[in-house]
């Protein structure tokens, strides 16, 4: 949290911190303002460091938005960039991770959303499927903007 500037009070306590897995483990940080999220920086060489000796693929960071909808930004130091633009691997860890919290809404299967990629200009839409039941796949679908 230090390296990204973050403090205790900018959490969303809603969400607690979570290491979530989805085939690679991902951080996973909800923060309580959207304009904390538009203003993620963060030292690259340390969090890349960080992330590489604590097995990290990404740190995501989010703003829940709605029940069923977040609002994501994914730094991606291990891979060589600052952050990924639509991170599917994350949103399936999230899906997972949300199912064994018994999140609303999602207990008995469903689905719910996520943006990512806003704030570094590449948009990103991906929605995400769970059955509800511990332990089972998660689909992760969407529309992504195509850079290259």
């Amino acid at each position: 949290m230090e390296l990204l500037g973050l403090a205790g009070e900018q959490i969303d306590t809603r969400l607690p911190l979570l290491r979530a897995h989805g085939g690679v483990d991902h951080a996973v940080l909800a923060l309580r303002d959207r304009e904390q999220l538009a203003a993620m920086r963060y030292p690259f060489q340390p969090v890349k460091e960080l992330m590489a000796s604590a097995g990290l693929t990404t740190v995501s960071l989010l703003h829940l938005t709605g029940p069923l909808r977040f609002t994501s930004r994914n730094a991606f130091a291990v891979g060589g960039v600052v952050e990924d633009p639509a991170t599917g691997a994350a949103a399936a860890a999230l899906g997972g991770a949300l199912v064994d919290l018994g999140w609303p809404g999602l207990a008995g299967g469903g689905r719910f959303d996520i943006r990512q990629g806003e704030d570094m200009g590449a948009p990103s839409d991906l929605t995400v499927t769970v059955s509800g039941r511990q332990g089972d796949p998660v689909l992760v679908s969407g529309a992504v903007r195509k850079i290259g």
